[in-house]
């Protein structure tokens, strides 16, 4: 990953539990940064550049990693007691992630994803045991007609207790029948099987390793080994995450009957998409960015 140093700190984003913040670099970029002393923890940061930077490898589209210096100065005119506190337990190395102007989050009523696509993120998903992909909260965005995969830092779960991680191998991933686009594949089921035939072989040792060289050694608390073997026996086991998926894609409903509102909350979208206005609260911060005031109070605590 490249370096950036933080020149500027824009505004906290206040959706998810770990308090990202929107911060400018010294490379004129902006990033959405996750901060090493959130209450996750760095492990969180550890699955974010591996799921993301494997997603990438396997040709999915994922905002670019950086690491990014945190200087806890650049937070002193923030009001939020929390926020400055947070700052500084994440002076030094961070992970900051491309900011995409204009994105939406993902709506599958709103969207039509390629089932091929949507199968090969389901794919991941299972593989990495990506709990965060579901209606509720996508972890999708929609950016320039593609779609973008966005925050991982709830993947790879068993890494918080490497004593029992080997006894989750064969696991199956929790909550899959509320993926997000199982719909999606659902109505294309053989797309799975094809994803599966089309990336298992590209996943090997090699690859793997040169992932794990992209995670900065002060977040980890094990060799990059551990990782890749940990990964090739999920690779190795994976029949059975296999059956299950294909259970779930038998059951799936819909996606209109997914979750309760979701017509409504589809007009709402398209409805937001007219005032070209639907973005998500987070990334609407941009807007405050290139005018330098300071955030409404209704769009940060939407």
């Amino acid at each position: 990953m490249r370096h950036v140093t933080a020149v500027r700190y824009a505004t906290p984003l206040r959706e998810g539990g770990s308090l990202p913040g929107l911060m400018e670099g010294d490379d004129l970029g902006t990033w959405v940064v996750k901060f090493s002393g959130a209450g996750q923890g760095p492990k969180a940061l550890v699955a974010e550049v591996i799921v993301g930077e494997l997603a990438r490898e396997l040709g999915l589209a994922v905002p670019e990693l950086v690491g990014i210096d945190v200087d806890p100065e650049l937070g002193r005119t923030e009001p939020d007691q929390e926020v400055q506190d947070l700052l500084r337990a994440s002076a030094g190395l961070n992970l900051g992630m491309d900011y995409l102007p204009g994105s939406i989050t993902y709506d599958p009523l709103a969207f039509d994803v390629a089932p091929e696509t949507a199968a090969q993120v389901l794919w991941l998903d299972a593989l990495t045991l990506n709990v965060d992909r579901s209606w509720r909260n996508p972890n999708l965005l929609v950016w320039g007609g593609r779609l973008w995969l966005i925050d991982h830092g709830a993947a790879l779960y068993p890494h918080h207790d490497w004593a029992s991680a080997a006894s989750a191998a064969g696991r199956v991933l929790p909550g899959i029948a509320d993926h997000v686009l199982l719909p999606a594949v659902a109505a294309h089921p053989a797309t799975f099987t094809a994803a599966d035939a089309a990336l298992a072989p590209r996943i090997d040792a090699q690859l793997l390793t040169a992932v794990l060289d992209r995670v900065p050694d002060a977040w980890l608390d094990v060799p990059r080994a551990d990782y890749v073997h940990w990964l090739l026996a999920r690779l190795e086991a994976r029949t059975t995450t296999r059956d299950a998926v294909t259970a779930a894609l038998a059951q799936a409903r819909p996606a209109t009957e997914v979750a309760p509102g979701a017509r409504v909350a589809a007009a709402m979208v398209a409805s937001r998409r007219r005032d070209a206005t639907g973005r998500p609260d987070w990334l609407r911060a941009g807007d405050w960015l290139r005018t330098g005031g300071t955030a409404p109070t209704e769009s940060r605590d939407a």
